[in-house]
């Protein structure tokens, strides 16, 4: 498929040179083919250090890199040409949800890549090179090289480089951290995390530009087209991972299969509403113990529910239940001042999730959760916000007990706090039993 999408892109000219015609249709092209327009410079450097500094040392920092960056990167019949040396091109736009099509050819022993986001890189080298076939050299170029060693993507899942004096090429798709990439046509990366190389602890950041990575010898650079994809389609394309393995439990039209605080919630337009002024438990009729869980909602400025993880069916499931994972609006003004433990995906008063990746109030998110034993992991968007362990929580908000933290099982669903907030496209995927899978 996406090697006849690139023949649709081409054309033969009269001197045997391909030149691209025009982006495919979604697509923009983010070089022109003939000047640096929408480039600046910028080499290996961490993007929040160079976002805090005053204005006028950024600008002059920014200025100095374009300065070097000239003396190494030229143009050449619609191509980018680096002679290996120098700052890395880097897109004056940010981007979050896209997906980057590009072509490159280089030499023997060059060793470059792209970074996404700002962030190191998918990997372009000499596959041939034995010196660095210990690095992981051949098994070719697209992993994701500055992921943890044995993490998922680091690796390329086949070696797909062309031979030297051929153009490759790249699609990349990354949605949140969740990364993809063909490398000529083949998967070499499968919905992998792409790690934050600059703060391990945290995730990727929201939003950030493409880098030219330029290191070690020639390499050469054309074709170069994105499309952004809005918040709906990046939902989409997440929830598309595995997704035959889950069950519905939402028939979209019902609260069939649920229990609880059933007339304090509507069901409008297929989505699972909180009745403005109400709220309470609204429950699964079936308990469950270890579980993948995702679903989509959406926020009203403000607004404030919660997923009840393992839940008794009565009482508060911030402190009855397992716990009670925030589905709140965290920018809002009225938010400003709470605990790190009351944002949105925290395990409420006990572990606090990762802020800065929900999507602007009023659109729909895409979240996942997966409870396995005693540990919790909260992807929102694409990002694992959280991943903690309810077992090693020893201080809480306020110093108030949760004695639910302990429980091995419960129901699933929405703990409502007088606020519109909703919900569809709730599915389960039930996981073994974490001892009897360790025996």
């Amino acid at each position: 498929m996406f090697a006849s999408l690139t023949l649709t892109l081409l054309a033969l000219c009269a001197n045997g040179v391909v030149r691209a015609e025009a982006p495919p249709e979604g697509y923009r092209a983010i070089f022109d083919g003939k000047t640096l327009d929408g480039w600046q410079a910028r080499p290996h450097f961490n993007p929040t250090e160079l976002a805090n500094m005053p204005a006028e040392e950024r600008e002059a920092k920014q200025s100095q890199w374009m300065s070097e960056a000239k003396q190494h990167w030229t143009i050449e019949n619609g191509e980018l040409v680096n002679d290996g040396k120098g700052p890395y091109l880097t897109t004056n736009d940010n981007f979050r949800d896209y997906e980057l099509l590009l072509e490159y050819k280089t030499v023997p022993r060059a060793d470059s890549g792209i970074y996404l986001k700002g962030t190191p890189q998918v990997q372009i080298w000499d596959s041939t090179e034995e010196a660095k076939f210990k690095i992981g050299a051949g098994l070719g170029s697209g992993g994701l090289w500055n992921n943890s060693a044995g993490a998922p993507g680091k690796d390329p899942a086949k070696l797909a480089d062309k031979p030297f004096g051929e153009w490759n090429s790249f699609k990349i798709r990354q949605i949140g951290a969740r990364t993809s990439v063909w490398l000529n046509g083949e998967k070499v990366v499968d919905n992998a995390i792409m790690e934050n190389f600059w703060d391990r602890k945290s995730p990727l950041a929201v939003e950030g530009p493409i880098q030219l990575q330029t290191h070690g010898g020639e390499i050469r650079w054309r074709n170069l087209f994105v499309r952004e994809f809005s918040g709906d389609e990046a939902n989409e394309i997440l929830s598309r991972r595995d997704n035959d393995s889950f069950k519905s439990l939402f028939n979209g039209e019902n609260l069939d299969g649920w229990q609880g605080a059933v007339d304090n919630y509507e069901v409008v337009d297929g989505a699972i509403r909180c009745k403005a002024g109400h709220g309470g438990l609204l429950l699964t009729d079936d308990e469950y113990s270890n579980f993948v869980a995702r679903v989509e909602f959406r926020l009203p400025p403000g607004g404030n529910n919660g997923l009840a993880i393992r839940s008794p069916l009565s009482g508060d499931a911030a402190y009855q239940a397992m716990t009670e994972l925030q589905v709140l609006d965290s920018e809002h003004p009225k938010y400003a001042k709470l605990d790190p433990r009351q944002y949105h995906g925290s395990a409420y008063g006990m572990i606090a999730a990762k802020r800065g990746y929900l999507r602007e109030t009023g659109q729909w998110n895409f979240q996942e959760v997966t409870v396995d034993g005693s540990r919790i992991k909260v992807e929102l968007n694409g990002n694992v916000i959280l991943d903690g362990d309810v077992a090693d929580v020893t201080e809480f908000l306020a110093n108030r007990p949760h004695p639910g933290k302990d429980r091995k099982s419960g129901y699933f669903g929405f703990a409502g706090h007088s606020d519109p907030v909703e919900f569809r496209d709730v599915s389960i995927r039930e996981l073994p039993d974490t001892a009897a899978a360790s025996n």
